[in-house]
């Protein structure tokens, strides 16, 4: 359940949903397993265990659960059958087999071999904070964030959401915390040790540094010459751990062992009460972290992003827990 990255998403208008229209939307697009010949399906999931219900609401915060599930057909073997095909047909009818017939015979095969192929499947996370304002996604890549965002956008009829915009680019407060880190670095926020140096000029070679005092001579001098951190690795309030991308993707997310103990502190019977548990600190904490870094990075930009923080979605709060 704990996430693992954070993708970053703002309510940029007012929206009305409430946790049962939530729920009732998600239900138009419940998950199911392929179909014979069906290279994917999408859908949702509850992210409760052993749970029927698609939203769990602690709080202001709303979660919820996609899962995508794929058949497993390599390219090299759709090509290899279709090569064997042709051949076969120019070797028995003495032709040649042009383009448009073997699309058709790749189309062909392709149905004949999907049921034979094996599936995987991949549940993707979000939750909502409604106070805030922030749809936040368990994806490490826009790619598949962006799927989440246009399943719920079709079920809900909109999403008002765009990524953040901040009054500085990620990558020249970075590379400001590093160089003039005495003066620039925030109270809450630590350095690890790994960042990635992008050069901005027209080779635009990268260096990357694991293990490494991100304040030593060698990789400041990188720094003087014109290269800007594009990945930083950064520790925040004994809490939390990640690295955060000049594209304001917070990777490799993790939580300290104290933040975990004190879920571990509370003696609970069954799975749902330890999800919701869990979910409960796990929310809050990224909320009180989310708001740090936002502020250290400078903040959002009012004049580019106009938005409302409060009283965007109705609350969780007056809805009943399911």
């Amino acid at each position: 359940m704990w996430f693992k990255n954070l993708i970053l998403y703002r309510f940029n208008q007012n929206i009305d949903l409430s946790v049962h229209t939530l729920e009732e939307s998600l239900n138009q697009s419940p998950f199911r397993p392929c179909g014979k010949t069906e290279l994917s399906t999408y859908g949702w999931v509850s992210p409760v265990p052993s749970s029927e219900t698609l939203v769990h609401a602690s709080g202001r915060f709303l979660t919820f659960a996609a899962k995508k599930e794929e058949r497993l057909l390599p390219t090299s073997v759709i090509r290899d059958a279709v090569k064997e095909k042709v051949e076969e047909i120019e070797a028995e009818q003495g032709r040649r087999v042009f383009k448009k017939e073997k699309d058709q015979i790749k189309d062909e095969l392709t149905l004949s071999l999907l049921p034979r192929a094996f599936t995987r499947s991949q549940v993707i996370r979000a939750y909502i904070d409604t106070r805030d304002g922030w749809l936040i996604v368990d994806a490490s890549s826009f790619r598949k964030a962006e799927e989440l965002t246009s399943v719920l956008r079709g079920n809900l009829g909109s999403l008002p959401v765009v990524p953040p915009m901040l009054k500085h680019s990620p990558a020249s407060t970075m590379t400001a915390w590093l160089e003039h880190h005495d003066t620039t670095m925030p109270r809450l926020i630590t350095l690890g040790d790994e960042c990635e140096l992008k050069d901005l000029g027209e080779e635009a070679g990268s260096i990357r540094c694991k293990h490494q005092d991100l304040l030593a001579d060698e990789i400041l001098s990188h720094i003087s010459t014109g290269m800007q951190v594009s990945k930083l690795a950064l520790h925040w309030n004994e809490a939390i751990s990640c690295v955060l991308g000049d594209d304001l993707i917070i990777r490799r997310l993790k939580f300290t062992e104290a933040l975990l103990e004190q879920s571990e502190a509370v003696h609970l019977e069954d799975d749902a009460s330890r999800f919701d548990a869990d979910f409960t600190l796990m929310s809050g904490t990224l909320a009180e972290f989310l708001k740090e870094l936002i502020e250290a990075l400078g903040g959002e930009d009012d004049k580019v992003q106009e938005r409302q923080t409060t009283a965007i979605i109705e609350s969780a709060e007056e809805e009943a827990p399911f």
